[in-house]
């Protein structure tokens, strides 16, 4: 069972949050009755890490995602610029 703290709690027993989420259990911390992080394990979190990684789309495939619009555009009239010579 995860264990919850309040923000405050957790800065006056840091050791002990840090102790139970090195053994493997990870700790809610709330601030103002809303659960707003949690402390976990290293290896818990490189695993996590790791299933983003593995998760995480190819560029091939966000290529493809990407709208495609194969209808032409009328170019905005736009008059060149001017530099001045030296």
């Amino acid at each position: 069972m995860d264990a919850i703290w309040t923000l405050q709690d957790a800065k006056n027993r840091f050791s002990a949050v840090v102790d139970a989420a090195a053994r493997g259990e990870p700790q809610k911390v709330t601030r103002r009755g809303k659960w707003v992080s949690v402390v976990l394990s290293a290896e818990d979190y490189e695993r996590l890490q790791r299933l983003d990684v593995a998760n995480a789309p190819s560029l091939a495939e966000l290529l493809l995602q990407m709208p495609q619009d194969n209808e032409g555009f009328e170019p905005l009239p736009l008059a060149p610029r001017e530099f001045p010579c030296n």
